[in-house]
This record gives structure tokens, sequence and C-alpha cells, in this order.
């Protein structure tokens, strides 16, 4: 590969060679997203996306590249096609996020001026302003003054520190941690289980607690689980339910959790990764009611709230419990100590594992300041009745003879369902009609479906899913979406 010479203030461009490179990329990046309409909803993985993986593998060069940034945005824009197309509002699988371009552009800000957040004495205004925003969550969550939280990387770090908040809370530094005992349930998202293990906690300690037929922990089963533990001799200490679990948007009944964890001393922790956004709007308040009355919460940020992937959150209701649990001191960071700190806002790295970390902070702010906390409220509202409206549709279709069965109505914004079974027939064939539907419909190209796993009599059902959260998606989406399912079903 062809380069050329450099110097060494290589590193420090200048203004008019920035502005040109800004000016090739940001077009690239505002014709991907022009393009997501017509694309295929399912972008190029699998076969085709190795493919493309290897063509544009390219050696790390010693000078720049011949072709400069012309070239390095043919090789991006390359590289972009060969994944799913999570953006797009075709894209129902997993649980969607979406990408705002606000937030795109709190990055640019944010690692541009590269200003240290870890500490607040070293951005005083800047915690400031994130510190306002975890503010604003936790009272939306309904968490007085004394809430507090942490932006994270994702859920998964969300939860594990929560976990080891809840291990320090309610165990202390020096219990023995091989009589520590957790619940779940078999709906719970997998991060739950590895932060459980990288907390310190054997895997064996984390029970797994039956569900009701919505797949929703059962409490009765909780406090006989709770209470047999006790009776052997062990430590219960933590309950993680979910608010909208991902296999089917779930929602466990946390009000009553939460009765029984203060009436038996445990921390009560609620993974509302998915569903937690939904408190933004009137419906979903009601539908999370009793979520308030956790100790913590886990929400991401990049899910219902439409921002880049890397946005989790933390809140805890005894911000310092939070605290405790992660702070720590240093001899180099004394200097700040001859300052007048009482007025400061929090540290985030006092509260969260991360001492140095990217401005987190600034892709929820900007994006709140340019459009407004209620065009949030209005896009999670929206979402929660396509759910409805789908859902209603497809209900139709199988009464005017679709061979269809619907697993559950949705609890948010996720519907789950799967070809009917003929008697008789085999669990594993069943599976295999129910998988080449899902072929089929994603096959036509305007809507990405992914699919779980669920609980039936002989073993667990391939069941597709619907998850609507993309501020792309909307009506006449849902729309093309149920046209493909009547036309894959029909053929």
């Amino acid at each position: 590969m062809k380069t050329h010479s450099t110097n060494e203030h290589a590193l420090e461009p200048n203004r008019a060679t920035v502005e040109s490179w800004l000016k090739v990329l940001s077009k690239f990046a505002l014709d991907d997203v022009d393009a997501l309409p017509n694309a295929n909803a399912a972008g190029r993985v699998a076969t085709e996306g190795l493919r493309i993986a290897t063509k544009v593998s390219t050696s790390i060069p010693e000078l720049p590249l011949t072709g400069g940034v012309e070239e390095i945005r043919d090789l991006l824009e390359q590289s972009v096609e060969a994944a799913l197309l999570t953006p797009g509002p075709g894209y129902l699988a997993y649980v969607p996020g979406g990408g705002l371009l606000a937030a795109g552009l709190a990055d640019l800000v944010a690692n541009w001026t590269n200003r240290y957040t870890g500490l607040s004495a070293a951005a005083p205004a800047l915690c400031r302003l994130e510190a306002d925003v975890l503010k604003w969550l936790a009272g939306e969550f309904g968490y007085d003054d004394k809430a507090h939280g942490v932006l994270t990387s994702g859920g998964s770090l969300a939860n594990l520190s929560a976990i080891v908040t809840a291990r320090f809370d309610r165990l202390g530094e020096d219990a023995d941690l091989r009589k520590a005992v957790a619940y779940t349930s078999s709906q719970a998202h997998h991060s739950v289980g590895k932060s459980f293990r990288l907390a310190g906690i054997p895997a064996r300690m984390l029970r797994s607690v039956p569900v009701d037929d919505r797949l929703r922990i059962d409490p009765r089963a909780l406090a006989e689980h709770i209470a047999t533990d006790r009776r052997a001799g062990l430590q219960p200490f933590l309950v993680v339910s979910a608010a909208g679990t991902t296999n089917t948007g779930a929602i466990d009944p946390l009000g009553s959790i939460s009765e029984l964890c203060d009436a038996n001393d445990l921390w009560h922790h609620v993974d509302a990764a998915y569903g937690g956004a939904f408190v933004l709007c009137p419906k979903g308040r009601h539908a999370l009611q009793g979520i308030s009355a956790a100790h913590s919460i886990t929400f991401d940020p990049h899910k219902g709230m439409f921002l880049p992937y890397g946005t989790g959150c933390l809140l805890v209701r005894d911000g310092e419990a939070l605290r405790r649990a992660h702070m720590t001191e240093a001899d180099y960071l004394q200097d700040f100590d001859a300052h007048d700190r009482s007025a400061e806002a929090p540290s985030p790295c006092d509260y969260g594992p991360e001492l140095s970390r990217d401005y987190r902070g600034l892709r929820l702010w900007l994006p709140l300041m340019l459009h407004g906390a209620a065009a949030f409220r209005h896009a999670v509202a929206e979402k929660l009745e396509l759910a409805e409206e789908f859902y209603a549709s497809l209900k139709g279709e199988i009464q005017a003879g679709l061979p269809l069965e619907i697993v559950d109505e949705p609890q948010l914004s996720t519907i789950p369902f799967r070809l009917t079974r003929h008697e008789g027939e085999l669990l594993a064939d069943w599976n295999a009609r129910n998988e080449e539907l899902q072929v089929r419909i994603n096959r036509q190209g305007r809507a990405f479906l992914s699919s779980t796993n669920l609980p039936v009599e002989d073993g667990h059902a391939f069941t597709l899913r619907v998850c609507i959260l993309s501020f792309r998606t909307h009506r006449e989406h849902m729309a093309m979406c149920l046209d493909d399912l009547r036309a894959s079903v029909g053929r």
C-alpha cells in the first residue's frame, strides 16, 4: 500500500485539514442515515459480512494512506454495511437503540475538547451538567434528592456496580461470600449472572426463581426460596428483578418484591435496562409502578432514549450507599484538596469503578437541550402505542384464521409469537417451522426480527419476537412488518 511522507508534527494537523476530514466523514455519516429507510432491514452479516470484513482488512501503515480521507471513507462505507442495521426503522430485533444525531454531536464536542470528567474538581461545570441529568433521571423514576447515580458503558456494568453496592451494604466487607445468596428469574438478562460472578460470589449462590404464566417472578416462590436458604444458615442479601425482560418485555411485580425485600432486609435491584425509559410517559410509568421503592435501578439510555451504544446508567435510592461501595483515596489526587470543594458536583469516579472515562454526560445533556424532554416522552409513548396496535392487528389476523399464537400481550413494546403447533407435532419439527418463518420474514428486507426460546411443557419453543423501540420506527413500518408476516405465513 502506497504512503506519503510525514513530519514530527503529524498529529497536529492544521484547521483546514481537519475541516476537510470533517466535511468528508460527516457527509458519509449523514448519507448513511439518509439511506436507512430504503436499506435492507437486516444489514449484511454472516457469510456476506465476513467476506466484506476480509476485503476491508488493512495493514496498519507507517505513513498515512495515499488515498487520504477519501480512501478511509470508502473502507468505512463497506465496513458499516457489514453489520446489523441497528439504527434502521425496520430493525425490530433484540432491543433496538437508535443513535440520535445530537448525541453524535455531543461525542464530537466531548472528544475534541477532551476534558477530564472523572473527578469533579477537574471539570466542575461539566460534571455539574452530568449531575443535573442524573438528578433529572432519578426524579423521573420517583427517587428523591438522596438518590444519585453514575453513567456507565451499559447495563452490564450498571448491574455489576449495583450488585457490588448491595454486597457492601447488606453483607459488609468481611462477609463470607460462600454463604451469600441472591435471587433472580430464569428470564433475567445474562449480565446478571455474569455480574454476580465478577462480584466475587460463587455462581451456585444465584437462585433462579420460578415465574408465572406471563414469565414474571412469582413472589410466593421467592419468599419460599428466601426462607429455605435462611433455615440452611445462608445469607440472602439481594433480589434482582426485571422491568422489561429481553425475551418478552415482562415486568416483575416490582412493588410486591420491594415489600418482600424490606421485610427480609434484602436489597432490591431492578434491571430496567430495556424498560426504564418508559417512565417518561404516563402509560409507561403506570406499567412500571413500584419501581421507585427499589434500592437501585439499571437503565440504558442507549435503548429507550435512543443514544449511541455505550451509554448506561445506574441509579441508587441512597446515593451514599453507592459512594461507600466505590469510593477510594489516592495520594496523587491530593492537589485538588487545596481548593474549596464544598459546592462541587459529585465526582463520577466516587460512584463507579472508572477513574478515567469518556464524558457520557454530554450524550444525554445535549439531546435534552436541543430536543427537550417532551420529545422523548412522545417517542416512548408512540412505541407503546405501536406495540398495542401491532398486537391488536395480529390478534385480528389470528381470529381470521392465520395459524399463529401470541405468547403474551405486550407488557411494554415487545410481542412474542410463533406458529401454532400441530397436534402431535414433535418439538423439533415445530421449532424448525418457526425458524423457517423467521427466515422468510427477514428475507423480504423490510423488517428484521430476532428469536428466543421460551419454556413449554416438553422443552423450549423457538419463538419470534417483535421489539419496537427505535425512534425511527413508526406506524407505516409496523404495517409493512405485518404485511410481510402475513405473506410469510401463507407461503
